[in-house]
C-alpha cells in the first residue's frame, strides 16, 4: 500500500494507554480520598477531644504519585502512612504547654501547625479515610511549614 491510498483511521497512531494507571483509578473510586487538612473539616467535630497535655496530628499521608509520574504502590503508601513522623495539628488538649517548668518559653506549637514527632510516637485511633494520632505535648520534636521539605521517603 502507497501512503496515498491510506484512509484517514489508517494515519493516525494509536493513543498509548497505561493499564496500571487506569486500573488504579478504578480502585481508587470504590475507596475515600486520604485524609489532609483541606478534607477533614466534616469529620472534625466527630473526632475526640484531647484531654490533659494531649494533641490530636493528623499524620502527613504522602502523594500516591511521584512528579514524574511514578504510581507508588498501596502497600508501599500504607507502610509510609505508618511510618510517617509529620502531621497537621487539629486540636490542642486544655493542659498542654501549661508546665512552666518543662516549657519555661510557652507552646511549642499551636493548632493548625505542621509538627515533627518520634516514628511511632502516639497512640493510633484509625477513622474513615485514614487515621490520627494523640500525641502527648512534650513528643513534639519542633515545627516545619510544609512536609513535603523533609520528607525524602520517595
Amino acid at each position: 500500500m502507497s501512503k496515498e491510498t491510506l484512509s484517514t483511521s489508517e494515519k493516525t497512531v494509536p493513543k498509548h494507554r497505561n493499564a496500571l494507571s487506569e486500573k488504579y483509578k478504578e480502585e481508587a473510586k470504590g475507596e475515600p480520598e486520604p485524609l489532609n487538612p483541606e478534607n477533614i473539616q466534616k469529620q472534625k467535630e466527630q473526632l475526640p477531644e484531647p484531654s490533659g497535655w494531649r494533641l490530636l496530628v493528623l499524620p502527613f499521608t504522602p502523594k500516591e504519585k511521584t512528579k514524574g509520574g511514578i504510581i507508588i504502590a498501596q502497600e508501599s503508601l500504607e507502610k509510609l502512612r505508618i511510618a510517617t513522623n509529620c502531621g497537621y495539628v487539629l486540636k490542642v488538649g486544655p493542659l498542654a504547654y501549661y508546665d512552666k517548668e518543662k516549657f519555661p518559653t510557652g507552646a511549642w506549637c499551636k493548632k493548625g501547625d505542621w509538627v515533627i514527632f518520634a516514628r511511632y510516637a502516639g497512640s493510633r485511633l484509625p477513622i474513615e479515610g485514614g487515621e490520627v494520632r494523640l500525641l502527648n505535648d512534650d513528643e513534639v520534636l519542633g515545627t516545619i511549614g510544609n512536609p513535603e521539605s523533609v520528607l525524602h521517603n520517595i
